[in-house]
């Protein structure tokens, strides 16, 4: 019998799916950041783009980018002139090349060639739960690198050297990471700070999720 079977705690499923449960943690995916160089051989025209696509947004007096979303998978897209785009609200970095690729299309419809896109992840974004009330202010006396100003923020902000990534800590027990390129740096950082909490002592009432 598998031992692990009647913990559904150490359920895992992929962050675009749901939420990853480890231990006394949960997880998920919530954004993925990248940007975008392509190969053009003039600056790319956005009027014309947004000439022929009601579906985009563009207001030059405003912003010198043009929006662009794709339903599927779901992603936004900031295109300028250079040829350079910013893609966000991506739910994992394995869309992205599928994002750029429609985006791509949808323009050389229009006459425009957009070739040899480099993708490169920025930034991703998480949310969870430590599944335990946390003591914030012994927290900024026993963290190092952490900040904590309720009357400013209702958050903690912890800034984790290894791996490099920020954190926003809540006194419910809620987490937001941010700074890390990869999904399994997101993972590495959440769970050495699940266990850092504990450890440190300024975990206070574990929870059930």
């Amino acid at each position: 019998m598998n031992k692990n079977s009647g913990n559904k705690k150490l359920k895992v499923k992929d962050e675009w799916e749901g939420y990853d449960y480890i231990a006394n943690l949960t997880y998920k995916i919530e954004n993925v950041v990248g940007t975008v160089i392509t190969d053009i051989i003039e600056p790319v025209d956005l009027n014309l783009i947004a000439h022929h696509d009601e579906s985009v947004q563009y207001n030059p007096e405003r912003f010198p980018g043009l929006v662009m979303r794709i339903e599927k998978p779901r992603g936004t897209a900031l295109i300028f002139s250079t040829g350079k785009m910013v893609i966000t609200g991506l739910r994992a970095a394995s869309e992205a090349d599928k994002v750029v690729q429609k985006i791509i299309k949808n323009i050389k419809k229009v006459g425009i060639e957009m070739k040899n896109p480099a993708i490169t992840v920025q930034n991703i974004v998480a949310s969870g739960d430590l599944h335990t009330n946390i003591d914030l202010n012994m927290a900024t006396v026993v963290m190092d690198d952490a900040m904590y100003e309720p009357e400013v923020f209702p958050g903690l902000i912890y800034r984790m050297k290894d791996p490099k990534t920020v954190f926003l800590v809540f006194s419910t027990g809620r987490i937001v990471c941010t700074g890390a390129k990869t999904k399994q740096t997101v993972r590495e950082a959440v769970l050495k700070l699940n266990k850092y909490v504990r450890e440190i002592g300024i975990a206070k009432k574990n929870l059930e999720p």
